[in-house]
């Protein structure tokens, strides 16, 4: 793949990852309304052009991602490349009576395309690293046609005509018969023996998930516009009983209340029972 990075849905190609980044982040972030609105428009109507805007508004969030897959030593662009088609089939298939934010939904999918592609390129032999081994590549493979495993005499043969040291010829030899061990093991393995095949130990580098950061984000965004919403609905004296009992560094006692409103530390109390009941049903009815 060339390291060049292509904007999916308007064809911009960008030479580095910096100025790739400074694009996408251009693209608005999507309220959950509007993102609803594109995603039923989509689905409903095909209509492309909706789908497009899904995507371009959640590039930004496929880059984290991808940096997270550097430690397998492929380049970013490719990732972030692959990534990107998992939030294209991510839209696709992305149906907003989930109750989900697209990105949620996506993250499953930008990693399993971005794990395909590691897969493909874990073992990029080096064959040939030196002049040496790259003589050999290409005619070492003209000698063993008549050959099967080369003996010491038939080394020592190959190496006098080829100009190169025996040790470098029996080198080469064992990487071209070498052959590559099954990801996911073979059909025929057992449990124990499958579940030792490397693609059990994928994982997406060290440090935290940031794809499990963002989730996690989204849903305390979520949750903090559900609480702020629900207390708006409650009325001043019992908004302000609960802001300063459980939405403040500093708790508030039920005697100070008591006395700022001039009634029994009770009577406190049982406005504050009232109020996070009526808070926890507007939750609720907004997660709904």
């Amino acid at each position: 793949m060339s390291n060049a990075l292509v904007v999916p849905g308007i064809g911009q190609s960008i030479g580095s990852v910096n100025e790739y980044i400074a694009v996408v982040n251009k693209f608005p972030r999507l309220t959950a309304e509007q993102e609803r609105a594109l995603a039923e428009k989509y689905r409903e109507e095909n209509d492309i052009e909706a789908a497009r805007q899904l995507i371009l508004c959640n590039l930004r969030f496929v880059v984290p991602i991808a940096r997270n897959y550097l430690g397998y030593g492929l380049p970013l662009p490719d990732l972030i490349q692959e990534g990107n088609i998992g939030l294209m089939k991510a839209v696709k298939r992305f149906d907003p009576k989930m109750g989900v934010r697209l990105i949620s939904f996506a993250v499953h999918w930008i990693r399993a395309e971005i794990h395909e592609f590691i897969l493909r390129n874990w073992r990029i032999v080096k064959i040939a690293t030196t002049k040496a081994q790259r003589k050999l590549f290409f005619n070492l493979r003209k000698a063993k046609k008549q050959l099967n495993w080369l003996g010491h005499s038939e080394a020592e043969k190959v190496a006098e005509d080829l100009g190169v040291k025996v040790a470098t010829v029996q080198e080469m030899e064992e990487r071209l018969n070498g052959h590559d061990v099954a990801f996911d093991g073979a059909m025929d393995d057992t449990d124990e023996s499958r579940s030792l095949a490397p693609v059990y130990f994928l994982e997406s580098g060290s440090g935290d998930d940031p794809a499990t950061q963002l989730e996690e984000a989204q849903w305390d965004a979520m949750e903090s516009e559900r609480l702020n919403h629900a207390l708006a609905q409650l009325d001043e004296r019992s908004r302000d009983i609960l802001q300063s009992r459980w939405l403040t560094d500093k708790k508030t006692t039920l005697q100070e209340l008591a006395r700022r409103y001039n009634v029994s530390a009770e009577r406190i109390r049982q406005l504050e029972k009232n109020a996070l009941k009526k808070l926890k049903e507007s939750m609720l009815r907004e997660a709904a």
